[in-house]
This record gives C-alpha cells, sequence and structure tokens, in this order.
C-alpha cells in the first residue's frame, strides 16, 4: 500500500482484515486483523500485478486488494481450521 504511510497503512490493514473477518465469519482480533489485512493486500496486489490487473494506490486501492487478499487468507485459514 504504497504512499499511505506506517500508521495509513495499519489503519486501512485493520479495516480490510476486519471487514473481510466479518465477511467469512472468523474474528480473531485487533491485531490479526491488521496483521491479515496487511498481508493481504500484500499478498493480493503481487497476484493481480502478476494477472495484468492494475490496483490504484491510495487508500481506496489498499482497502479492495486487502479486502480481496484477506479473504483469500481467511478462506484458506477456514479451510485448516476443519
Amino acid at each position: 500500500m504504497e504512499g499511505l504511510g506506517f500508521l495509513g497503512t495499519i489503519i486501512i490493514g485493520g479495516l480490510a482484515g476486519w471487514l473481510a473477518g466479518m465477511l467469512m465469519d472468523l474474528r480473531f482480533g485487533v491485531f490479526m486483523n491488521i496483521v491479515i489485512g496487511v498481508v493481504g493486500a500484500a499478498l493480493a496486489t503481487a497476484i493481480l500485478e502478476r494477472a495484468g490487473i492494475w490496483v490504484e494506490p491510495g487508500a481506496w486501492g489498499g482497502l479492495v486488494s486487502g479486502f480481496i487478499g484477506a479473504c483469500a487468507l481467511l478462506f484458506v485459514a477456514k479451510l485448516v481450521r476443519r
């Protein structure tokens, strides 16, 4: 998430992780929501760029890519939990 700075990345990542946790019905707490959102954003951005899909830098692009990546990470976590 370029251009947001450290605090902006934490806030957007936490929001993306929280929204993904609500959708996937998995809640891990505030810290894990932030980690899942930030890691998910990095993962989703890398995958989308490899696929030729450009993600807008900034808050909205970070939120969307973080949400997509966090949902993917939570989906895998849900599969592993079973």
